[in-house]
C-alpha cells in the first residue's frame, strides 16, 4: 500500500461499486509481497522465514478487509499505522534475504529465471482472470477504466510484471508489489552476471540515501505521461533483450545485457513509479538490505561496514517517510503523507529482527504453514474480499458481532482458497519447472553454466 492509511485500491462505497483509479496491496505483498521462494541455504525450509511470511500475509488480508467490514479501524488507526505497508515490507525484507541466495545456489541465470517463471506466472494468471472476471461480471470491483480502454498495451505491461512502474493500473490491486519484486530480480541478475552481487549492503544504503535525499522530488510516471504505449513497448523489448543477452555465451553481449537491465530497472523506479520516489527507492533498498543481512550471516561481506550499511537503511527510509509526514506532502495517488507509513516500515524491521532472534526456536505450526501458502493467499484474497463486499451491507448497518462473524468467514475462505491453489496450481507448476531444469541439465550444458575466462563477466557462482 502507498504511504497513507488508505490503500490506493479499497472497497468502494455500495452506492458507487467501482474500483478506485489508483492501483494498490502487500505485499503484499507486500503485500511484496510475496513472491514464493526457496529458503536460503538449500535443503530444509527455514521455519522462521515462513512464519514471517505467514504473519505478513495475514496482516495484508486484514488490511484489505477493513473497508468492507471495519472502516472505523482504518479511520482511527490508519493515520498512525498502515497495516498493509507493514505486511508488504516484511515480505520485501524476506524476499531480499532469500532471492539472491537462490540465484547463487543455482549458479545459473537461466535456471533461476525458469524457476521464477514457473513459480510466479501460473498463479498470477489465474488471479488476473478471476479478478477481472469478477469485475466484468459485476460480482466484484469494476476494473480500472484505463485497463479495459487499452487492453493490448495493458496486457503487455502485465506480462512483464512491471505494470505498476509502467503507468498501467493493476488488474488486481495486490499486483503492484510484484512489479517491485521484478525490478529487484532484474537488478540482482545484472549484479550477479557482473560479478558484483556481494555488494548488497552498499547498494542498499545508496538507494536508501537517494530515497531520503531526493525521493520526494522525483517525478511520477514521467515516461508514461509522454507515451505510455511507447514506454511499455520499449520496456518489454529491453527486458527481453537484456535477459537473453545475460544468458548468452558472449562476453560482450553479457556486458550489454547487464547495462540494459540495470538502466531499465533503475530508470523505472526513479522516473516512472506511481507510489512516490521515497517509497519506490526505499522498497528496492529494503530488499537489498535483506540480502545484506544474509551475506553478513554467511560471512560474505566485511562484517562491520556491512552491518553499518544495513542498519542505515531503515533509518534513512524512516527519515524520508518522516519528511513526507512533517510536510504533509500530497502523494501521487492522492493521499496526504502521514505517520502510518514510517510507523509500518519501522514495525516491519522490528518484526524481521524478532524473527531472526527466534530463528532457532520452533514456530507455532500455523504460521509456517501459512507462509508456505502465502503467495496463493496474497494473490487470491482480494477476490474473496470483493465477494464478501458484494454480499454484505454497508458496515455501519451491520452490528459488530455480525461483522466479526463475517471476518471469520472471510479469513476461513481465504485460507481454504489459498491452500487449494497452492496444492493444485503452485505445486504442480513448480514441479514442472524443476522437470524442465532437470531435462536442460541432462542435455548439453548451456553457455552460462561454464565458467567464464578470467577477467570476463561471469554469471556463475562465486
Amino acid at each position: 500500500m502507498p504511504a497513507s492509511s488508505t490503500p490506493p485500491e479499497t472497497a468502494p462505497a455500495k452506492s458507487r461499486p467501482a474500483q478506485t483509479p489508483a492501483p494498490s496491496p502487500a505485499p503484499d505483498a507486500p503485500p511484496t509481497v510475496p513472491a514464493p521462494s526457496s529458503p536460503a541455504g538449500g535443503g530444509a525450509r527455514l521455519q522462521w522465514l515462513d512464519a514471517l511470511r505467514g504473519l505478513a500475509a495475514l496482516v495484508v488480508v486484514f488490511e484489505h478487509s477493513l473497508d468492507v467490514l471495519f472502516p472505523e479501524i482504518r479511520r482511527g488507526v490508519g493515520p498512525w499505522f498502515d497495516f498493509g505497508r507493514y505486511g508488504v515490507f516484511v515480505f520485501f525484507i524476506v524476499s531480499g534475504y532469500i532471492v539472491p541466495a537462490s540465484l547463487e545456489r543455482r549458479g545459473s541465470v537461466r535456471e533461476f529465471w525458469i524457476g521464477r517463471m514457473f513459480r510466479l506466472y501460473p498463479l498470477w494468471a489465474v488471479a488476473a482472470v478471476v479478478g477481472l472476471g469478477l469485475g466484468l461480471a459485476k460480482a466484484g470491483w469494476d476494473p480500472p477504466g484505463d485497463l479495459t480502454a487499452k487492453p493490448w498495451t495493458s496486457a503487455l505491461a502485465h506480462l512483464t510484471m512491471l505494470q505498476d512502474v509502467l503507468g498501467v493500473p493493476n488488474a488486481l490491486n495486490v499486483f503492484w508489489t510484484l512489479s517491485y519484486e521484478m525490478v529487484f530480480y532484474l537488478l540482482v541478475t545484472a549484479m550477479f552476471v557482473a560479478g558484483v552481487h556481494r555488494a548488497s549492503a552498499l547498494t542498499a544504503v545508496l538507494l536508501a540515501a537517494a530515497a531520503a535525499a531526493f525521493g520526494a522530488l522525483l517525478p511520477t510516471t514521467l515516461l508514461a505521461a509522454h507515451s505510455r504505449a511507447g514506454t511499455i513497448a520499449a520496456a518489454a523489448l529491453l527486458m527481453a533483450g537484456g535477459l537473453v543477452a545475460v544468458m548468452s555465451g558472449n562476453r560482450t553481449a553479457r556486458r550489454c545485457g547487464v547495462a540494459v537491465l540495470g538502466v531499465l530497472a533503475l530508470g523505472l523506479v526513479t522516473l516512472n513509479h506511481r507510489v512516490g520516489g521515497v517509497e519506490s527507492l526505499a522498497i528496492i533498498a529494503t530488499m537489498f538490505a535483506g540480502s545484506g543481512i544474509y551475506r553478513i550471516q554467511k560471512g560474505q561481506s566485511s562484517r562491520w561496514p556491512a552491518i553499518a550499511a544495513v542498519a542505515a537503511v531503515p533509518v534513512l527510509t524512516l527519515a524520508g517517510g518522516a519528511y513526507l509526514a512533517l510536510t504533509e506532502q500530497r502523494l501521487p495517488y492522492g493521499a496526504t503523507g502521514d505517520w502510518g507509513w514510517p510507523a509500518a516500515v519501522a514495525a516491519a524491521w522490528l518484526t524481521f529482527a524478532a524473527g531472526m532472534l527466534l530463528r532457532n526456536r520452533r514456530m507455532p505450526p500455523f504460521l509456517p504453514w501459512l507462509g508456505v501458502i502465502s503467495y496463493s493467499v496474497y494473490l487470491l484474497h482480494s477476490p474473496v474480499v470483493q465477494i464478501i463486499w458484494r454480499i454484505t451491507d454497508e458496515p455501519d448497518r451491520i452490528t459488530v458481532p455480525v461483522r466479526l462473524l463475517w471476518m471469520v468467514v472471510l479469513i476461513t475462505a481465504v485460507l481454504v482458497v489459498g491452500a487449494l491453489a497452492h496444492r493444485h496450481i503452485e505445486l504442480p507448476m513448480q514441479r514442472a519447472g524443476r522437470r524442465l531444469i532437470k531435462r536442460r541439465r541432462a542435455r548439453a550444458a548451456a553457455p552460462d553454466d561454464f565458467p567464464a575466462p578470467a577477467g570476463s563477466i561471469s554469471p556463475g557462482p562465486t
